[in-house]
């Protein structure tokens, strides 16, 4: 009998755990990115586990959650672009860049640097900055100015029309060339972020509320657990007869 039971129970516990499939939201981030993205992921009930290894931090989630964690992210702008500062990008490697090379290297690492300064601003979700610096495109040809190009993605907390002098004032003085220049050589874009909106429909059950595929493991479990139950019932109530039936069997061959 307590063969059955503990077959009972382990069969329920396995129903249980296998419905809680988890799969890879996210690899290789760094500590304060992965508890941005499992704060920004609780706000709407969903749970993160962190995993570390060598790359950095493993996010997993459900396997349920995964569509609607994605467009969450998507819309905070998360998890954050890693960026390359100026000492990493002209970190010596002992190979000759030519002078061509050094250029896009360092207008490279100075977009870097700028976009790592603005998306410092609070609102700020997204941030491209595209430099041009001075050139002569050939010998004889005027200078070429400086100019810049900023994109700027931004939550309803940020106002457009307050900081984008104070932008363009940055933006200006971070690049050679710019400082001074008028507007044209410098064009600052906002683009309004558009919000998560929630659409996860729920099963409202007395008090307690699920999601569909919560309400649907439940349901399996229940069918389960009451195929289990009414097996045990049929068991207990069949055994007497099932020993009497055996009984009579092995009294059989004695009266003859």
């Amino acid at each position: 009998m307590k063969t059955h039971k503990r077959a009972i129970f382990l069969l329920l516990a396995l129903l249980l755990t296998g419905c809680e499939k988890q799969i890879e939201l996210n690899r290789g981030l760094s500590e304060n990115d992965a508890n941005e993205t499992i704060a920004a992921l609780g706000r709407y009930q969903i749970a993160a586990e962190k995993r570390v290894d060598k790359t950095g931090v493993t996010l997993v989630i459900e396997a349920q959650d995964m569509e609607r964690a994605v467009n969450i992210l998507n819309a905070a702008g998360l998890p954050r672009q890693a960026r390359t500062n100026l000492g990493e990008v002209f970190q010596k490697s002992g190979v000759i860049s030519t002078p061509l090379e050094e250029r896009a290297r360092y207008i490279y690492a100075l977009s870097q640097e700028v976009e790592s300064t603005l998306t410092q601003i609070d609102g700020v979700l997204v941030a491209r900055v595209h430099v041009v610096l001075p050139e002569r495109i050939a010998p004889g040809e005027p200078v070429q100015p400086a100019s810049a190009a900023v994109f700027i993605k931004y939550r309803p907390e940020l106002e457009p029309d307050s900081m984008e002098q104070r932008i363009r004032r940055m933006v200006a003085s971070s690049i050679p060339g710019l400082s001074g220049k008028s507007d044209k050589d410098l064009a600052i874009v906002f683009v309004p972020a558009e919000p998560f909106q929630d659409k996860v429909p729920v099963v409202t059950l007395g008090p307690f509320t699920f999601t569909p595929e919560e309400m649907q493991r439940w349901q399996w479990s229940i069918a389960l657990f009451g195929i289990m139950l009414m097996g045990l019932l049929g068991w207990r109530v069949g055994k007497p007869y099932l020993q009497q039936w055996r009984q009579k069997r092995t009294s059989e061959p004695q009266k003859s």
